[in-house]
């Protein structure tokens, strides 16, 4: 019963248009008036709580480096290395907008900045060299959920936060899968659109590319830094961000100069208001995650996927295909804080690694981001193409099938996962 009224307060709640921090602090109250425990003050002590964590400290720092990454130009060299290297091949565009993908994930974690800053560097030049457009801005779209994958991710901390897991250990097991998405994606792009009539660019010097490599080196430089660190145990994945705000904030204004201190004012503000969003959904979940436990619903779920306990590899694909038709639906950031809670007892039951369970469960939600109707990052990718949506949906289509493939290779061996992280320890 506890697991109906907590998914009927969240449904009704969102029904009648709450916005989704809004619809926790429904759901929680809802599973306290069932339970006869109402009290205001309990849920002002964890909305408090939830928001006061040091690990959650990781959130606001990313996503400054991520602007900052951005505004100082360190994005905009990603992709003229990228150029300058296999712009020449035919379809060329496409895969320098996978590798800047795979790359610029390992510097913002953010899906959404960067498929801003891939989509509006190369869909001009796309277009002008006449690739079909909606296929492009699908392709950017794919390669941009790369970034809650591969460290440093935004996704993986709040699902280390919720289910009390090592966001270090979650960062390190992120690297191969997310590598694997973007084969995935190049091997795609290189089927359907091997046939397509579309300019190829000049093939480049080995001066130049040397030089854009030299010229890229400070960016390119960042997730060695970062990885690098975790892996020594130099920081936490929490100082790993300031880091990286720091860094790129130093590399904008010093090195590259393409920072002017009149930008740092509308960069801090958009990280800011990104960050508020996040954090106040990272709070109201608390009060959710807390009625959760304090109602059982875990070992209700649990009750629920008994048939499949026996079976990991059944429970996984189960659990899976799961959130992915609930990823159609919710946004990236309240399904980790939704589901993290409920779902993380349940596989500990069944003796599934949290941390290899942790990297499939972001990298699912990533792909949610593409899934209609709701996929925030293609309304992204539409807007800064000027396409329309429904033609970006049609052009993800390859690209989302791939990444699902991917997802469901990692549940089928999840040595794929666990082996390399054995050595990256």
């Amino acid at each position: 019963m506890t697991v109906a009224i907590f998914v009927g307060a969240l449904l009704g709640a969102m029904a009648i248009g709450l916005p989704i921090a809004f619809a926790l602090l429904v759901t929680g109250i809802a599973l306290m008036v069932y339970l006869g425990t109402f009290d205001a003050q309990i849920i002002s002590q964890n909305l408090f709580a939830g928001a006061d964590s040091f690990p959650l400290m990781a959130v606001p720092f990313f996503m400054l480096a991520g602007e900052l990454m951005n505004a100082g130009g360190l994005s905009r060299r990603i992709v003229e290395a990228a150029m300058a290297w296999v712009g020449h091949w035919r379809g060329g565009l496409g895969y320098v907008a996978v590798i800047a993908s795979v790359i610029m994930a390992s510097l913002s974690g953010s899906a959404v900045a960067d498929t801003a800053a891939i989509a509006a560097l190369l869909i001009p030049m796309m277009r002008k060299a006449n690739y079909n457009v909606p296929r492009a801005a699908g392709l950017i779209s794919a390669g941009g959920v790369i970034a809650p994958v591969i460290p440093p991710s935004i996704g993986l901390v709040l699902y280390g936060v919720s289910g009390n897991v090592s966001i270090r250990q979650l960062f390190l097991a992120g690297i191969v899968p997310g590598i694997l998405m973007g084969l995935a994606l190049m091997t795609t792009w290189w089927l359907v659109a091997r046939r397509d009539s579309v300019a190829v660019s000049e093939k480049m010097g080995w001066d130049t590319r040397i030089k854009t490599l030299v010229d890229g080196f400070w960016a390119f430089l960042l997730p060695i830094v970062i990885i690098g660190g975790l892996k020594m145990g130099v920081f936490t994945p929490t100082e790993a961000a300031v880091v990286a705000a720091v860094y790129a904030l130093f590399v904008g204004l010093f090195i590259y100069r393409e920072l002017k201190i009149s930008d740092l004012y509308h960069v801090f503000l958009a990280a800011a208001k990104t960050t508020s969003v996040v954090m106040f959904l990272a709070a109201t979940a608390v009060v959710s995650a807390w009625l959760i436990t304090i109602a059982n619903v875990p070992a209700e779920v649990t009750q629920l996927l008994e048939p499949f306990m026996d079976n990991k590899i059944l429970l996984m694909f189960v659990i899976m295909v799961l959130v992915v038709i609930i990823g159609t639906a919710l946004d990236f950031v309240p399904t980790i804080l939704i589901l993290t809670p409920v779902l993380v007892p349940v596989i500990k039951t069944a003796g599934i690694d949290p941390v290899y369970f942790g990297v499939l469960f972001i990298m699912n939600n990533a792909i949610g981001l593409i899934t209609p109707p709701v996929g925030n990052v293609l309304n992204v990718a539409a807007g800064v193409a000027k396409v329309p949506l429904g033609s970006v949906i049609r052009g993800v289509m390859p690209f989302l099938v791939a990444e699902i493939l991917v997802l469901f290779l990692l549940v089928l061996f999840p040595q794929l996962v666990t082996v390399p992280l054995q050595y990256l320890r």
